[in-house]
C-alpha cells in the first residue's frame, strides 16, 4: 500500500507499475481519501479570513495523492483490466464520490469561497486565477451547494448510482466485446480478405488453441473482415454480433442501464435548478445552450443530406450493378465503399499499408512535433510500465529540458476496451516555485505485428494515431499554474481542437514524405498515392458527416428533455435517429446499449463537439496552409495560446489570440466537399 501513498522513488516520479499489486489499490485509495479529508480540515479549520491563497489554492492543491492514485488505477482499468480490479472499481467508485460530495456540500467549505468570490474585483488577480476562482466557486454552485439539506442527500445518493452505473455499462460492452468470436474452418469463407487479416487470424486462433481463422469484436479484426469479406451472411453475422452489444437477453444487457442512467441525470439536473441535463452541461461549453447546439447539428444536417443521399444511391446503384444486391443493408456498406473507392480512385488500404508502417508513423509524428514546436522523443528503457507492449519516452525541448514522459500501448488484447483515447499518469502544474512536468499515454487498437511482418496501419489508423497525439501535445506542453486548468483540461467542444487539427498533416505531401515509407523497400509514398489520398478525402464524406450528427442528436435528444417517457431504449433510437438513417433498421441491433461515449466516457450532451471542433480545426489549418504547414511563427502561436493555455482562458479568447479572428465554418464545408 505505501507503495502508492509515499512519494514515488522511481526516475522523473514515474508510475512504479511493476511493484503495485492489485491488493494495494484500495488501501491506497482509502488512504488517499482520508489524506484528503485532513487537507480539507486544514483549510475549514483555518481561522484567519479567506484568502485566494488559503482558500481558492490551498483547496486546488489538495488530494494530490489520492490523484495520483486514482488515474493509474482506472487508466489501468481501461488498459489492463480484470475481474479483481474490476470488483475493486465498483467498490471504489462510490467512496469517491462520497468524498466528491463531502467536499462540494460542505457548507463552511462554501462560505470561505464564496466570500473571497465576492471581493474578486478588489483581489487584483491574474487571469488564470480569476479563471481558478470562478471554475471553484462554479464547482461548488453547480453541483448543489445551495441546496438545502434534504435535496443535499438526494444529490449524494444520485451520483453514487451514476458512477456504479457507468462503471457496469463499461464492463458489460466489454464482456459483449470479448464474448463473441467467429471460427472460421473452410478457407472459402475468407474469399476478399487481405493476407494480413488472414494471418492475424490464424495466429489469434492458434493463442486460443483453436483450428482455422478466428474474428473477433475488437476494431483491427472487425473492420478489415467488414470491409473485404465477400461472404455477405458472414459479414451480416458479424455486423448484427456488433451491432447487439447490450442489447442482448442476457446478464450484459445495458438497456435498464441507459434510461437509469439519462432518468438519474436529468433528476440531477433539475434539483439544480436546469431544465434538463445538457442545459445544466452546456452552460459551461463553448456552445452555451441545446438550442444553439440543436441549431448546429441542424443546419449541419441541412447541408449534408442532399450530398449524403446522392452518395448513398451511388453505392446503391453500384453494389446492384455489381452483385445484383436489392436492398442495400449496413453489411455492405463498408465492403461496397471500398470498392467504390477503389473503382473511382485505384486505391485501397492495402495498397496504402505497406508505406504505413507503426514505428515510422509514430516516429514521423515525432519529427512532425519536432518541426513545429521544437520537441525530442528519446525512447527509454529505465522508466516502468504496466504492460510489454507499452513504450516510453522522455520528451524534451531544444534546450534539453524535460517536457513531459510519453507513454504509446498500441495493440489490443482482452484486459483493453475497444477504441483509441490520450490520457494522463500525472498533470502538468506548478508548485513551489517548481514546474511539475507530465506523464501523458495514448492507447489505441491497431493490429499486432505477425512473425513475417510488422504493424502496418490502415490510412484511418495514421490519422487516429495523429489525433490522439494532438491530444497528447495538449497535454504534454502544458504550463499553466494550477492542476484543474492544464492540459485538456477545457471546455469539452474545444478539447477536441488539438486532436482534430493535427490529423491534417497526414493529408500533406510535405509531411508524409517524412514517414510514408515503404516497409521493405525503403521508398517514399509515390506522389500517385498522394493525390489520390487527398483526392479521395471526401468521398463519402456526406454519409461520414450523417453519421457523426446522428450521434450527436442522439446525445442531445437523451439529455435535452425529460426521459421519463422513454419505455424502449430501441424504439426512443429509432426515432431520434430517423432524419439521419439511410440503411434499413436492423431489429436485433441498438447503438444505444454500448454507446460508451456518452454512458461510460464524459461525452453526455457532448458528442456535437467532435463536428463543433471540425469547424475550429479547418479554420485553423486553414490558418497554417496560408502561411505553411511547417511554418514556426503559426506554430509557436499555436502552442503558446492554445496547447500551452489549458483552460486559463475562454477559449474563443484563445482561440482569437491564436488565429486573430474567430473561426469562420467556411473552410470545413470546403474541405468536405459539402459547399
Amino acid at each position: 500500500m505505501k507503495i502508492l501513498t509515499s512519494k514515488f522513488q522511481t526516475k522523473h516520479d514515474t508510475a512504479p507499475f511493476s511493484s503495485i499489486k492489485m491488493e494495494d489499490y484500495k488501501p491506497a485509495i482509502m488512504e488517499g481519501i482520508a489524506m484528503t479529508r485532513k487537507e480539507i480540515d486544514a483549510i475549514l479549520e483555518n481561522p484567519a479570513t479567506p484568502t485566494f491563497e488559503n482558500t481558492i489554492e490551498a483547496l486546488e492543491y489538495t488530494g494530490q495523492t489520492l490523484d495520483r492514485i486514482t488515474s493509474i488505477f482506472f487508466n489501468l482499468n481501461s488498459a489492463e483490466t480484470c475481474d479483481e480490479m474490476q470488483q475493486i472499481a465498483q467498490e471504489v467508485s462510490p467512496l469517491l464520490t462520497e468524498l466528491s460530495n463531502d467536499i462540494t456540500l460542505n457548507e463552511v467549505l462554501f462560505q470561505k469561497i464564496k466570500a473571497v468570490y465576492e471581493q474578486k474585483e478588489q483581489l487584483n488577480l491574474t487571469v488564470e486565477q480569476a479563471t481558478l476562482l470562478d471554475k471553484k466557486y462554479k464547482g461548488f454552485t453547480r453541483n448543489g451547494a445551495l441546496l438545502p439539506e434534504e435535496k443535499k442527500t438526494r444529490l449524494r445518493t444520485i451520483d453514487t448510482e451514476l458512477a456504479t452505473l457507468s462503471l457496469k455499462f463499461g464492463e458489460n460492452t466489454l464482456a459483449e466485446t470479448n464474448n463473441f468470436e467467429l471460427l472460421i474452418t473452410n478457407p472459402e469463407d475468407l474469399k476478399g480478405l487481405p493476407q494480413d487479416t488472414i494471418d492475424t487470424a490464424l495466429a489469434l486462433a492458434k493463442n486460443k488453441n483453436k483450428e482455422g481463422w478466428l474474428f473477433t469484436l475488437n476494431m483491427p479484426s472487425y473492420l478489415p473482415f467488414m470491409t473485404y469479406a465477400d461472404s455477405r451472411s458472414l459479414r451480416q453475422e458479424m455486423a448484427i454480433a456488433y451491432g447487439k452489444k447490450g442489447f442482448q437477453d442476457n446478464e450484459y444487457n445495458n438497456e435498464a442501464i441507459v434510461l437509469k442512467i439519462t432518468n438519474l441525470r436529468h433528476e440531477r439536473a433539475h434539483l439544480l435548478g436546469y431544465e434538463s441535463h445538457a442545459h445544466f452541461v452546456l452552460e459551461e461549453r463553448m456552445a452555451q445552450s441545446p438550442e444553439k447546439v440543436t441549431a448546429f447539428l441542424n443546419d449541419l444536417l441541412q447541408k449534408a443530406k442532399p450530398a449524403s443521399e446522392r452518395e448513398f444511391n451511388q453505392l446503391k446503384n453500384y453494389a446492384k450493378q455489381l452483385d445484383q444486391i436489392e436492398q442495400l443493408e449496413k453489411w455492405d456498406g463498408a465492403y461496397y465503399s471500398e470498392k467504390l473507392k477503389q473503382e473511382l480512385f485505384n486505391l485501397d488500404d492495402e495498397k496504402l499499408k505497406p508505406y504505413f508502417q507503426l514505428e515510422k508513423v509514430e516516429k514521423g509524428a515525432f519529427e512532425i512535433a519536432h518541426r513545429l514546436f521544437g520537441l525530442q522523443f528519446t525512447e527509454v528503457f529505465d522508466i516502468d510500465k504496466y504492460h510489454e507492449d507499452v513504450h516510453t519516452f522522455e520528451v524534451t525541448d531544444t534546450q534539453g529540458n524535460l517536457v513531459a514522459i510519453f507513454y504509446s500501448d498500441y495493440f489490443p488484447r482482452e484486459g483493453k476496451r475497444n477504441g483509441a483515447w490520450m490520457t494522463s499518469f500525472k498533470s502538468q502544474y506548478v508548485q513551489q516555485g517548481v514546474n511539475e512536468r507530465p506523464h501523458v499515454s495514448i492507447v489505441c487498437n491497431f493490429t499486432k505485428p505477425t512473425p513475417t511482418k510488422p504493424s502496418l496501419l490502415t490510412f484511418q489508423e495514421v490519422t487516429t494515431l495523429f489525433h490522439e497525439f494532438g491530444h497528447a501535445l495538449h497535454g504534454m506542453l502544458a504550463n499553466t499554474t494550477y492542476p484543474s486548468l492544464s492540459g485538456t483540461s477545457v471546455f469539452w467542444d474545444f478539447v477536441e481542437l488539438p486532436s482534430q487539427v493535427m490529423e491534417n498533416w497526414c493529408y500533406e505531401p510535405e509531411a508524409l514524405a517524412i514517414f510514408a515509407k515503404h516497409y521493405e523497400t525503403g521508398e517514399v509514398i509515390p506522389q500517385e498515392y498522394v493525390d489520390k489520398i487527398k483526392e479521395s478525402a471526401s468521398f463519402l464524406e456526406g454519409m461520414a458527416t450523417l453519421r457523426q450528427l446522428s450521434f450527436g442528436i442522439l446525445d442531445m435528444q437523451y439529455h435535452s428533455q425529460n426521459p421519463r417517457d422513454i419505455t424502449s431504449v430501441k424504439a426512443f433510437e429509432k426515432t431520434a435517429m430517423e432524419a439521419t438513417s439511410l440503411y434499413p433498421d436492423v431489429a436485433e441491433n441498438c447503438m444505444s446499449t454500448s454507446f460508451s461515449h456518452i454512458f461510460q466516457g464524459g461525452y453526455s450532451s457532448g458528442y456535437y463537439s467532435y463536428k463543433w471542433a471540425e469547424v475550429l480545426d479547418a479554420d485553423a489549418f486553414d490558418y497554417f496552409k496560408e502561411n505553411g504547414i511547417f511554418n514556426k511563427e503559426i506554430a509557436t502561436k499555436f502552442k503558446d495560446f492554445v496547447l500551452s493555455q489549458g483552460g486559463t482562458e475562454h477559449p474563443m479568447t484563445l482561440y482569437k489570440k491564436f488565429r486573430g479572428q474567430e473561426p469562420k465554418p467556411e473552410a470545413l464545408l470546403k474541405r468536405a466537399g459539402l459547399l
